[in-house]
């Protein structure tokens, strides 16, 4: 009902993109994410279930089968949303947190072999964590944090950006990380660098976009 709905769309743009992600959704059930095969020697980690701590290498998973599948893809956006809030008993909890995601990730980058060189993977949080350790033994919610670029054309090995510094004048609110870079301009760096989008307004309506803020990472 809702692919016939988006068919009656007079928006020529609207009704392309449905479209598209119709046809996607109807190659995932014909090709049956459940038998996809990775590359020899490629764990994901847990993907046979539905937990959102797990499903990471779930989403990775099936976004590598349709990149191999040639279907033309050009953008995907994998959702992990429970457990990272870690209030409480952060040291018990992040850790495997953190190796389920890195798993993924490095499960993805080996399943697709030579065609990560034309991928670039982005994480991002919403929220960062504070700096100190409140009663709980947990982190409450901060203000900036880390992003991780993986792809052929990332310029890896290093850390970009500014260190502002753990000390207690250096922090923001004297409790959160400072924030040194703004997190659309990675974005639109890989956008214009790799995508080679000429407009990277468009997708960040009311930012102004400046390559003298790119960091040179693709």
């Amino acid at each position: 009902i809702y692919e016939s709905l988006y068919h009656e769309e007079a928006n020529s743009l609207l009704t392309g993109t449905a479209g598209e992600m119709f046809d996607a959704i109807d190659f995932l059930k014909q090709a049956d994410p459940e038998q996809y095969q990775p590359a020899e020697g490629v764990n994901y980690g847990p993907v046979n279930n539905f937990n959102y701590d797990e499903s990471v290498g779930r989403a990775l998973l099936q976004i590598a089968q349709l990149i191999k599948a040639n279907i033309g893809l050009q953008v995907a956006f994998v959702d992990v949303r429970s457990g990272w809030d870690t209030h409480q008993g952060e040291a018990f909890r992040l850790p495997p947190l953190l190796q389920q995601l890195g798993q993924a990730l490095a499960a993805f980058h080996r399943d697709l072999g030579d065609r990560m060189e034309d991928v670039v993977v982005l994480t991002m949080s919403e929220f960062g964590r504070t700096a100190r350790e409140n009663g709980n033994g947990g982190t409450d919610h901060g203000h900036a944090n880390v992003m991780f670029v993986l792809g052929g054309a990332v310029k890896g090995g290093k850390v970009y950006g500014k260190w502002p510094g753990l000390e207690r004048e250096q922090l923001n609110e004297d409790r959160d990380l400072g924030l040194t870079t703004d997190f659309r301009d990675v974005f639109a760096e890989v956008l214009v660098g790799h995508l080679g989008c000429e407009n990277p307004e468009v997708v960040f309506p009311g930012y102004s976009i400046d390559p003298t803020r790119f960091k040179g990472v693709v």
